[in-house]
């Protein structure tokens, strides 16, 4: 085995999951889908092999299971989605406390920037794609790799189950006074307030997801 075949293989894996994880948590892909190697393999142009391996990287992070026949969009119950809920919450205060502690100018100008862009945004899902933006670069300000990691398996777990109602313009507006309060605290270095806030606001964005599961 030649390592230009090699390094094609791990191109081609590679491509595959990028490609199903979108489709996974953009929607299009819906939970309890089935996805046979083979017919997904057609979809992407590719063989059977590269998308059975990334499959089996999506089964780890939690994002589907095997079936008889491959494998299956990974459905949770409203109390799985509420634990997933409470580790966020966990771990994104304690995010919030790091980058009090850790953040350079950059970080700062960087968080800054997010926030004007999402404000100034009239399309709803450009701003709260925008907002989500904001937590991976608060993330970075934290300089805590593996809580990143983390947050970005629990991301894509719970973005297959994000509300509608989070696109609504009240919600944004309240989003963004939320995130600009985070991030004044931020700023100041005052890393208790920062988790506090931080513990508050995703307490919100929980309920806010659990209340459209009820309505489904």
């Amino acid at each position: 085995m030649s390592a230009r075949w090699r390094g094609a293989m791990v191109e081609r894996e590679s491509y595959a999951y990028k490609q199903l994880r979108e489709r996974i948590t953009a929607g299009e892909y819906l939970p309890g889908a089935m996805l046979v190697p083979a017919a997904v393999g057609v979809q992407l142009g590719l063989s059977r092999t590269p998308v059975r391996e990334a499959m089996q990287r999506l089964e780890y992070e939690g994002l589907v299971v095997q079936a008889p026949r491959g494998y299956r969009v990974r459905e949770r119950s409203a109390e799985e989605i509420l634990e997933i809920c409470e580790a966020r919450i966990a771990l994104e205060s304690a995010i919030a406390y790091s980058a009090a502690a850790r953040h350079t100018e950059l970080d700062l100008a960087r968080l800054a920037r997010l926030l004007d862009k999402a404000a100034e945004s009239s399309d709803p899902v450009t701003s709260l794609a925008l907002h989500n933006e904001w937590h991976t670069a608060l993330r970075a300000a934290a300089h805590n790799q593996t809580i990143a990691e983390l947050m970005d398996r629990l991301d894509a777990q719970l973005r297959v189950y994000d509300a509608k109602d989070a696109q609504a313009e009240s919600n944004l507006q309240q989003i963004e006074a939320e995130h600009r309060d985070i991030l004044a605290a931020v700023r100041s270095g005052d890393a208790e307030s920062a988790r506090v806030l931080m513990i508050a606001h995703q307490s919100r964005t929980r309920d806010l997801r659990i209340a459209a599961m009820a309505k489904r």
